[in-house]
């Protein structure tokens, strides 16, 4: 009798006997009788996989003091790395040291369940994604036990993150060596099981070059001290790793191309005779399929006195590529090289002329010697290369350096925006025949018609680049295999190597024999089974791999839009392509204190879910649907969102502009949609009504009376706000009738040379802050310029609290009935000047994307300044008073992530204020620290840096913020009085500004 096999999850399924029942039942009762003999068998398959992981989960839970965790968020925010692949666990294990990973691997091994370690998931060919438990030790394995500056070396955790190391080891004048471009948030570990490398490789090689020894734990619960020579080692593991290399002496010998970045693979020539029995470099870049590292001593390198940026420009890529090795004998400390086309054109301004650069970095014990070495090194190549800069300011080098940093992520889209994934990051050839291969590189991308923008360490002949393969639809993904499989070849046929920094994984393992041929694959397979002979340890890479085409993150995705509020125009009107966007770099991982805002929250909570990255996967597991299962009703992805700040950071700080703000406004619209808000929604989110109902009734002195006496704290209470939080005072009259009443006695003044201007009354400087929009009149005025309000000024709104909270259709309304006030301006072409910060920014980006298809939103987009750039762009022959002070504070997190500063900078230096702003995020954010449940991580993204900043600065420093909500945190956190740049200039006019005046 016939069986039906189907396809299941991965495993071959048997359905039951259907022949010749299908007979006497005609096919279409036959196919009917199928389906529900499949979804019977489905269903009894996924009933047992749920109660296998239900039993592992007890057990785990009994058996380690460390985290378990089985929810959907939890999994969901693990099923990626930074690869093109999406596997789904059944648990994540955060253990407390190495006993919590014995018995974590001691239950898992009973019940036959895999194991895959994790550290930073930054890896991009799959190896840090697995089916069963994920160990994590980013949460308590994630320290630097020891530094010994006298040995040089240091004795760390498995999830240390990179720069902590160095931190440490720096106060020794030692770094570790290797730096790949998430040394922000890479852990040890990671680079350990990749044998991560990083720019500097030319000088102080990859990992498995600084690693001295390993502690190990097999998925057999074997204990092992790697090292050379392999005295820890157990006795059945040296015994039948010496068998099996005594036995393929001629092979190992001559099967492993020799070139710098040769990463494919297991190093098992490390094991000859002749190389000293070298077990850690063995194991070093066995990507987690052999053992558990539990703790490593690693090798520390002197770091320079002094470095020097020697930036180098060359015609085009293929010259920079052949210039490369040539600058070796120079003993730079990097030689990466990149090309025009992946550099933004506003930063191509501060590299010298040329179609691509080597960026080569030299080294000495002083400046003076490390400028001497850069000097020589340029003078070495001026024959080649067109034109060179030498950079020597610290904070220079780390601008360029960052160009370079955020390539993993930049290149992720092309030029015109669309998107290009992983896959072939990393190849290597030997240095020599890296111009060529470029070449033929760039001819099979023509071949194939696909698109890719190449970089990296061209000194190392290892090329990283994104693709612009069409990874969804069946025939893009076979274009994606036979591209695959023809640059396999023509790597190899360079003498190269697959992998060059990060690994094989699942994205090139299984094209490792056209490599090293399939005895030497073989070797590979007798090797792992050697460590691991049940096959525990993150099966399905390296060694007997799944397919490269297998496990893509987006096969789960829907192939349709999905009918959203926003227009998503850098994303073609698509929800999903936007949440796409996040490849899982994982800069928003940056640590408290880095430069930048994005993300607050995560460094203010260190946790995973609270970070971009973690968000975007939440939102791509809700599209997904097989994990997170109620789509936009999903508490998972609302959790994660609740600590959302809408500070916008990410559209500027994430390499690839994932754009959370807007995610989370779109998702609370959806969330919420038919139901009932939280309070906070109703009072914070539609502020604008009831500040204007206050200013109406000119009640504003009661409510300040009221909000000191006792019934104020149940009003918090009943309103959603946060006990901790004082209500804003509010002042006794609103901007615009003090402007009124202003004008009424002294009418706007004729712009002197000039022209007209339209002042902006937001919420905030109209109903809270208006001495601010007072000063800004005075000194636009005094600049010759003529100040004038909108039309209908009492009731245009840029609908920001609406779309904070996600009340998109109000935000919509009020953007619309703003438009029709503001036709006359916009006809005009008349400029508005917004002082406060998010609401410019709401009308340059939320109105043209929430209304795509009102142009009347992109006019007011265009026609939106600063209060520094309409002074700098319409009186650009004003020069400010000179106040000559210091200043301390913070720029705005809307302004640094949409507006940008650059005119305010120039601005407060032709006033003589010194001194910068600091970056981030003030934790208030809107209505953000007003929420209940918000106010210790708002206090805590206060303290970060704005703070800080303010009470390290000296008597007589000047306090500048120019959002009020910066500067209400400043008053509540702190008792500091900041200001509104405004209010400092028309303080040092003729006289101090307007007074306020006795309403009429």
């Amino acid at each position: 009798m016939e069986h039906v096999t189907e396809h299941t999850a991965g495993r071959l399924v048997r359905t039951g006997p259907v022949g010749m029942h299908a007979v006497a039942m005609g096919d279409d009762a036959a196919r009917t009788a199928q389906r529900q003999a499949r979804t019977a068998l489905e269903r009894t398959a996924q009933a047992e996989e749920y109660e296998r992981a239900r039993e592992a989960v007890r057990a785990l839970r009994a058996a380690v003091r460390g985290e378990v965790a089985d929810d959907a968020g939890a999994r969901a925010l693990v099923t990626m790395d930074a690869s093109n692949y999406r596997r789904v666990p059944l648990a994540v294990v955060a253990p407390r040291d190495a006993g919590d990973v014995a018995a974590a691997l001691a239950v898992c091994r009973e019940l036959g369940v895999p194991v895959v370690p994790r550290g930073g998931g930054t890896s991009i060919a799959g190896q840090a994604t697995g089916t069963g438990v994920v160990l994590d030790f980013t949460r308590h394995m994630d320290a630097v036990l020891s530094v010994d500056p006298r040995a040089r070396t240091a004795v760390v955790q498995p999830g240390v993150v990179l720069d902590d190391l160095c931190r440490a080891a720096g106060a020794h004048g030692l770094t570790f060596g290797p730096d790949p471009s998430t040394h922000s948030r890479c852990t040890l570990g990671g680079m350990i099981g990749n044998n991560s490398c990083g720019s500097h490789s030319v000088a102080w090689g990859t990992t498995a070059d600084n690693v001295r020894a390993l502690d190990v734990l097999t998925y057999g619960g074997e204990r092992a001290r790697l090292t050379p020579g392999g005295e820890g080692v157990p006795e059945r593991l040296r015994a039948g790793a010496r068998e099996l290399v005594g036995g393929e002496l001629a092979r190992l010998r001559t099967g492993f191309p020799d070139l710098p970045r040769r990463i494919s693979g297991y190093a098992l020539d490390a094991l000859l005779p002749e190389r000293g029995e070298d077990w850690v470099r063995a194991f070093t870049g066995s990507e987690g399929t052999l053992g558990v590292v539990t703790a490593a001593t690693v090798r520390l390198v002197e770091r320079p006195g002094a470095r020097v940026l020697a930036v180098l420009g060359y015609a085009d890529e293929s010259a920079a590529a052949e210039a490369a090795v040539t600058l070796l004998p120079h003993h730079p400390l990097t030689v990466e090289g990149m090309a025009s086309d992946l550099v933004p054109e506003a930063e191509r301004a501060a590299l010298p002329r040329g179609g691509a650069w080597l960026f080569a970095e030299v080294g000495g014990a002083d400046a003076a010697e490390a400028r001497a070495g850069a000097e020589r090194l340029c003078r070495a190549a001026a024959g080649d290369a067109a034109d060179h800069a030498l950079v020597a300011d610290p904070a220079g080098q780390r601008a360029l350096w960052r160009v370079r940093e955020d390539a993993s992520g930049t290149a992720t889209r092309m030029p015109d925006g669309s998107e290009a994934w992983p896959g072939w990051e990393d190849c290597a050839v030997p240095p020599a025949r890296l111009g060529a291969y470029l070449r033929d590189f760039r001819a099979l991308l023509a071949d194939h018609g696909l698109r890719g923008l190449p970089y990296g360490h061209f000194g190392d002949g290892c090329i990283h680049v994104r693709i612009d393969f069409d990874l969804i639809g069946e025939a893009g993904i076979a274009r994606f295999r036979r591209f695959s499989t023809d640059l396999a070849d023509l790597v190899v046929a360079h003498g190269g190597s697959l992998s060059g920094e990060h690994g094989d994984g699942q994205a090139r393992a299984e094209l490792l024999p056209r490599m090293y041929g399939r005895e030497t694959v073989e070797l590979f397979g007798r090797f792992k089974d050697l460590w691991d002979p049940d096959g525990g340890l993150n099966p399905g890479m390296l060694v007997r791999p799944h397919r490269l085409d297998e496990n893509l993150r987006f096969a789960p995705l829907p192939r349709e839009p999905l009918p959203v509020v926003y227009g998503y125009p850098e994303d073609g009107g698509d929800f999903s392509a936007a949440v796409r966007r996040c490849v899982g770099v994982a800069k928003c991982r940056n640590p408290a204190g880095s430069p930048g805002v994005m993300c607050p929250s995560y460094r203010a909570t260190g946790e995973e879910k609270h970070s971009t990255r973690g968000r975007a996967r939440l939102l791509h597991e809700m599209l997904a649907g097989e994990v997170v299962t109620d789509g936009w009703r999903s508490e998972e992805v609302r959790d994660a969102l609740d600590l959302c700040l809408s500070c916008k950071g990410c559209r500027r700080d994430c390499p690839v502009g994932v754009d959370m703000a807007t995610y989370k406004a779109e998702f609370l619209h959806h969330h919420y949609a038919g139901r009932r808000r939280p309070m906070a929604h109703y009072t914070m989110g539609r502020l604008p009504l009831w500040l204007r109902a206050v200013a109406v009734t000119r009640t504003a002195p009661l409510l300040n009376a009221l909000a000191r006496t006792p019934p104020a704290a149940l009003a918090k209470r009943l309103g959603g706000i946060a006990p901790e939080r004082d209500i804003p005072p509010l002042p006794r009259a609103p901007f615009l009738r003090r402007w009124r009443a202003h004008r009424r006695t002294s009418p706007a003044r004729p712009a002197r040379g000039g022209r007209r201007v339209v002042l902006w009354p937001d919420t905030f400087t109209n109903h809270l802050s208006p001495e601010a929009g007072t000063a800004a009149v005075r000194v636009l005025e005094a600049a010759g310029l003529e100040v004038v309000p909108p039309p209908g000024a009492d009731r245009v709104c840029c609908g920001l609290t609406w779309i904070s909270t996600g009340q998109l259709d109000g935000a919509r309304r009020v953007l619309r009935r703003t438009l029709d006030r503001l036709e006359p301006v916009l006809e005009a072409g008349v400029p508005v000047v917004v002082l406060e910060p998010p609401c410019a920014a709401a009308l340059r980006t939320d109105a043209p994307e929430l209304l795509p298809d009102d142009p009347r939103a992109k006019r007011l987009a265009a026609a939106v300044r600063t209060f520094a750039q309409a002074l700098e762009e319409y009186a650009p022959d004003w020069t400010p008073p000179r106040i000559g002070r210091p200043v301390a504070g913070q720029t705005h997190c809307h302004q640094h992530a949409v507006l940008g500063d650059a005119a305010e900078r120039r601005l407060r230096e032709k006033a003589g204020l010194t001194g910068g702003l600091s970056d981030g995020c003030c934790g208030l954010a809107g209505n953000f620290g007003f929420e209940k449940g918000h106010f210790e991580v708002s206090a805590a993204c206060a303290e970060e840096k704005l703070l800080p900043a303010v009470r390290g600065a000296a008597p007589g420093t000047e306090l500048l913020a120019d959002g009020y909500s910066c500067r209400t945190q400043l008053a509540q956190l702190g008792g500091y009085r900041a200001r509104h740049l405004a209010e400092v200039l028309a303080e040092a006019l003729d006289g101090p500004p307007d007074k306020e005046r006795p309403e009429r």
